[in-house]
């Protein structure tokens, strides 16, 4: 996926974070279009038919999380929220409703830059392909195997549900809550207590240094995140 001229939504009402925007994704290339409310936001959605779509959570008209659900039920575009740093419980909400990552503000534009990419790099993979890889890490999902520089690595059954459900979203921040479905279904509620558990097995089998983890990234307060540095 070349990423000159791909489209790029934005819904924010602050006037100097839109200019902010504007200026940086215009100059790496991207078309953009640009909304203060959410109402016109879902209707660009549709409209301008964005790659991409960057949300503040805080907007004049609807909550931002409204904004990202209503899209969510017609589009799988990425969508990249923006929140404050103390909107935590927001943070998470929006994730669960349907975001792909989030950036704190105040923010600098290469980390912004860096998410639009694994976004997008994401969704220009192949959904065909049976064998998913990130860096060394590797999870055929035909023969239910996981290697790790050509290691095979033995997991429990939901050892493999959870590493091949962060595979499948990787370079995406995944909550607590949507880790407990993809290896519970519905029968944990919201005990973290067993992700905390899982996570830490899962990094002492697929890690070089389970202290210093290259894969399985934790985001804060939030979930974890599957990388390939």
């Amino acid at each position: 996926m070349t990423e000159k001229g791909l489209r790029i939504l934005v819904v924010d009402d602050e006037p100097q974070m839109r200019k902010l925007l504007h200026v940086s994704l215009l100059a790496h290339g991207y078309q953009l279009c640009e909304t203060a409310n959410g109402l016109e936001g879902i209707q660009q959605a549709a409209a301008f038919k964005p790659d991409l779509v960057i949300v503040d959570l805080g907007l004049p008209d609807m909550d931002g999380k409204q904004v990202i659900q209503q899209i969510r039920e017609w589009s799988a575009v990425p969508m990249i929220i923006l929140t404050a740093r103390e909107q935590e419980e927001e943070k998470i909400a929006a994730l669960d409703a349907g975001a792909d990552d989030y950036i704190t503000k105040p923010f600098g534009i290469g980390e912004l830059m860096a998410r639009i990419r694994v976004c997008l790099r994401r969704v220009g993979s192949s959904d065909n392909e049976p064998i998913r890889r990130c860096g060394g890490l590797a999870v055929d999902l035909l023969q239910r195997r996981v290697t790790v520089d050509e290691r095979e690595i033995k997991l429990t059954p939901t050892e493999y549900e959870l590493i091949k459900f962060m595979m499948l979203h990787a370079g995406r921040v995944l909550t607590h809550k949507q880790l407990l479905k993809a290896g519970w279904g519905n029968a944990c509620g919201e005990d973290t207590h067993y992700i905390r558990i899982y996570i830490g097995q899962l990094r002492r089998k697929i890690e070089q240094d389970p202290a210093q983890p290259r894969y399985i990234v934790t985001e804060s307060g939030v979930g974890y995140r599957l990388m390939g540095r």
